[in-house]
């Protein structure tokens, strides 16, 4: 599970970019209960959702000319440019180099060795969400790829993962789960999955899919779906894990829902 305070390749920052922050804001609100709060004039209109006091997500708004509205993940480093240089030298790429946020850290933009996009978050005055694991927060992450272990040797020497291959509860294959260097089983935050093997996913090519934690996850993909979003896959059990679903919000973010099992909340 994620696990604060965050430490290097830790999850540790979501975002969403969407071209309607206020109809993105009245969904996620209806679904999860967040409420936005403006970074201020200087932010160039980022702002935060936030759950119960803690900051659940980033959201900025994302022009349709500049890109499609998705979830980015970040993850946590020390130094956002060695990252950038440990990313190019492991068949990556920089799409925006590292940068300030005002005092609140530095960011730099990516993409994997298949072109999964991600970032990476060097804390400054922002350590990072404020709130994760609970109802409406971030649970897990996801990463369809073409190839687990070329994706694993990437982020392997990126970040300095390890993982933990565990067999499918229907006994068909394995599921790779990872998790920040030296922090052991405890800390998986993460899993991979083979493209082809979700029909679901197949054709959003190679990317990180973010997970939100639900106490219902039926009535959740009800309420998303009421909302304007869709479901695109109905909720599933997995047996000694949970119930999940796929879904997207009105604007095309893909994003997914975990209710764990009886007794994880």
């Amino acid at each position: 599970m994620l696990t604060t305070p965050f430490v290097t390749g830790s999850p540790n920052w979501a975002d969403l970019g969407t071209p309607d922050i206020k109809g993105a804001t009245a969904f996620y609100h209806g679904l999860f209960g967040w409420d936005f709060m403006s970074a201020g004039l200087e932010a160039g209109g980022y702002g935060m959702f936030q759950l119960s006091g803690g900051t659940a997500a980033g959201v900025m708004p994302v022009p349709p000319d500049q890109g499609p509205p998705s979830w980015s993940l970040y993850f946590q480093t020390p130094d956002a440019e060695s990252t950038a240089k440990a990313v190019e030298q492991a068949g990556g790429s920089v799409a925006f180099q590292p940068m300030d946020v005002m005092d609140l850290g530095r960011m730099a933009v990516f993409t994997d060795q298949a072109g999964a996009g991600f970032s990476a978050w060097q804390p400054g005055r922002n350590k990072g969400l404020g709130v994760v694991n609970a109802p409406g927060s971030l649970c897990w992450a996801e990463l369809y790829t073409p190839d687990e272990d070329a994706a694993y040797a990437f982020y392997h020497t990126v970040f300095g993962w390890e993982a933990l291959s565990m067999p499918m509860p229907d006994g068909v294959g394995t599921y790779r789960m990872v998790n920040p260097a030296g922090q052991g089983p405890d800390t998986m935050f993460g899993g991979f999955v083979p493209l082809g093997a979700d029909p679901v996913e197949a054709d959003s090519g190679p990317h990180w899919q973010l997970y939100f934690a639900v106490t219902d996850c039926d009535a959740a993909a009800v309420t998303a779906q009421q909302l304007g979003g869709t479901i695109r896959m109905e909720p599933t059990d997995i047996e000694g894990v949970g119930r999940f679903a796929k879904l997207a919000d009105p604007y095309g973010a893909l994003f997914a829902v975990m209710q764990g099992v009886a007794g994880d909340g």
